[in-house]
């Protein structure tokens, strides 16, 4: 089969279309002809490897030394199962599926850059949502299980003021629609080319961290909630950590590591069947340009999810 390798470490040059092994299912496990993944800032930051000395040794102890361990990166999938394994009781050849390849942090999967994927039929994977395209699938999992995780750590009450900085990103994008869903006023930190897609996903107010002096329009909120982490810095973020009510919490993606439950993923699903929430997409690469949809999701401009499609 058709996949994207990452031959080592670095720059998007070693991402390289290859012929690789079909894999087979094992009893409890699902093939999945793969019909659109995506690019997140995650496999970004695993290809590239160019973290500070400890956080990159770490990482390297996870993924591998030198180059990936499994040189296939994607965690997430959207496709139709092909086969099953034997004792495969929750899905049938034929489903349209979702998938993301983690449900705990030792319980992870790469391998979605790819036609094919085996998965077992108990991890975060259900039948697509019918109101959705595979490549609309493709954008929900990795933005909505973290900003799902975000969200957990909050008790949000209706109408309680919640900060989001990095609101248009894949992950900021479903922050604002989850949040609003649980009643949430919602200022939305992001430029102001991305003021009408916030706006459209429901956000009440917007400031433009590229603006001179914007940190004077920020307010007190019960939560702020940083969808880009350390990646990510301006006067704005540092004074938006401490514009906070007395009983308030400043939550960042890289705090801890993310949790990505089933119940989460099933949450999603439900969600996205009832229009509550919806993907937002930037942009569709076929597989064969996978570098160069790395090289745009590196900028660290894009508005959601990159979207791959595989034929």
């Amino acid at each position: 089969m058709k996949a994207i390798e990452c031959l080592k470490y670095g720059d998007v040059e070693y991402l390289v279309l290859s012929d690789v092994e079909k894999p087979a299912p094992k009893d409890h496990e699902v093939l999945i002809k793969i019909c659109a993944t995506s690019v997140t800032t995650s496999d970004v930051l695993i290809r590239r490897m160019n973290e500070p000395l400890i956080p990159k040794l770490i990482l390297q102890i996870i993924f591998g030394f030198g180059r990936p361990r499994n040189p296939v990166l994607g965690m997430v999938t959207s496709g139709i199962v092909e086969r099953k394994g034997k004792d495969v009781t929750l899905f049938e050849i034929g489903d349209e599926v979702f998938a993301y390849g983690s449900i705990s942090p030792t319980k992870r999967r790469f391998g979605s850059y790819a036609e094919y994927i085996c998965l077992p039929e108990d991890w975060n994977i259900a039948l697509k949502p019918v109101n959705l395209s595979f490549g609309e699938a493709a954008a929900i999992p990795y933005g909505g299980l973290l900003a799902s995780h975000l969200l957990k750590k909050t008790s949000i009450n209706k109408n309680d003021k919640v900060l989001i900085y990095g609101a248009s990103g894949s992950i900021g994008t479903m922050a604002i629609q989850l949040a609003k869903h649980v009643g949430a006023h919602v200022t939305s930190v992001c430029s102001s080319r991305n003021f009408e897609l916030v706006t459209s996903l429901g956000s009440d107010k917007m400031i433009d961290y590229t603006k001179k002096n914007a940190e004077k329009q920020l307010e007190r909120y019960k939560y702020v909630i940083d969808a880009v982490g350390n990646s990510k810095s301006s006067k704005l973020k540092e004074k938006s950590k401490k514009a906070l009510t007395p009983n308030g919490k400043y939550i960042s993606i890289d705090h801890g590591t993310p949790l990505t439950p089933k119940e989460a993923f099933f949450k999603l699903k439900t969600l996205a069947e009832q229009n509550k929430i919806k993907p937002v997409i930037d942009s569709i690469y076929p597989l064969e340009k996978m570098a160069e949809a790395h090289k745009y999701v590196e900028m660290g401009h894009k508005r959601g999810n990159v979207v791959i499609t595989i034929e």
